[in-house]
């Protein structure tokens, strides 16, 4: 295993979330389990943990098998198993019987530093991202609303620490009317947005997002780009307020909804003290935001 698939294994694992999914697929052994008994067995919602199982797969963590109508998971071990040679091998110069990883000698009460890095105890999200700013990139679809909405929140609530953008995966191109409408009623500057692709953040020159958020479950379930910088990542999924029916009010009042959903989930991101947490902590919190019930929000 060479340097660039360790983390890339590593950045998987770092959510709690993750690393829960992946330990079940491991004591399942060769037969795996289906999505829904790794559901049912975490209390997750479908389209959770589906954002959850791409991840791991993409790092090539877990494979996936078509079965009737259902699919399949289970852990690669060859790859765990790699990656946890690629930890080791180096330690005590090349030795590691002088470590006690072979099971030779007692490890009790002490953890090396690989351990701790792989653990993301020695990461903090200052050692990788920006002290002074942190890039935060909200994903929908279209870009049109929800993305939109987070994007401009973040920026005025961020005070200088955050710097928001949005991008979609098929584009509206243009902002929805109704998205600006509910803006400007609560006084945000509407004047800079637009409607774009999520390329224009995942070219080797783009800049390097901390954070990236999607904020609608179909998006969650599409292939996306490799970000540059090796962001954390998280589902918020909110209801798509383009989908409402009835009245211009009742419409309004479904943006109006998505706003204050984005708000208090924003309001809780940007209160973390990042400097201060370790990456898996991060991790943690923001996917525990993600998990936020809408009754709660409201």
């Amino acid at each position: 295993m060479d340097k660039k698939a360790a983390v890339s294994a590593f950045e998987a694992l770092s959510s709690g979330i993750r690393l829960d999914v992946f330990r079940l697929l491991v004591r399942a052994g060769p037969q795996g389990r289906v999505a829904g008994e790794l559901a049912s067995a975490l209390g997750l919602p479908p389209t959770n943990l589906s954002f959850h199982l791409k991840a791991l797969a993409q790092a090539g963590l877990v494979s996936a098998e078509q079965e009737g109508r259902f699919q399949r998971y289970r852990a690669d071990m060859a790859r765990m198993r790699g990656l946890i040679a690629y930890l080791t091998e180096e330690c005590c110069g090349g030795a590691p019987a002088l470590c006690g990883l072979d099971g030779s000698a007692s490890t009790t009460g002490s953890t090396t530093p690989a351990a701790r890095h792989a653990a993301g105890q020695t990461r903090r999200p200052g050692s990788s991202m920006s002290d002074e700013c942190y890039n935060v990139l909200f994903l929908c679809s279209a870009n049109s609303a929800r993305s939109i909405i987070a994007e401009v929140i973040l920026n005025r609530i961020g005070q200088g620490r955050f710097k928001a953008c949005s991008a979609g995966s098929a584009p509206r191109g243009e902002v929805h009317p109704m998205t600006l409408q509910v803006l400007q009623a609560q006084g945000y500057d509407t004047s800079l947005l637009r409607s774009k692709s999520w390329d224009e953040f995942s070219d080797a020159d783009a800049p390097q997002m901390d954070f990236v958020f999607t904020v609608c479950d179909t998006i969650a379930g599409e292939t996306c780009p490799v970000w540059p910088g090796q962001p954390l990542t998280a589902h918020w999924g909110v209801a798509d307020p383009v989908k409402a029916e009835g009245g211009e009010q009742r419409r309004l009042d479904a943006f109006s909804l998505t706003l204050n959903q984005l708000l208090d989930r924003l309001r809780l991101f940007t209160s973390l003290p990042l400097a201060t947490l370790d990456r898996l902590a991060v991790q943690h919190e923001i996917d525990r935001i993600g998990q936020m019930p809408a009754a709660v929000e409201a």
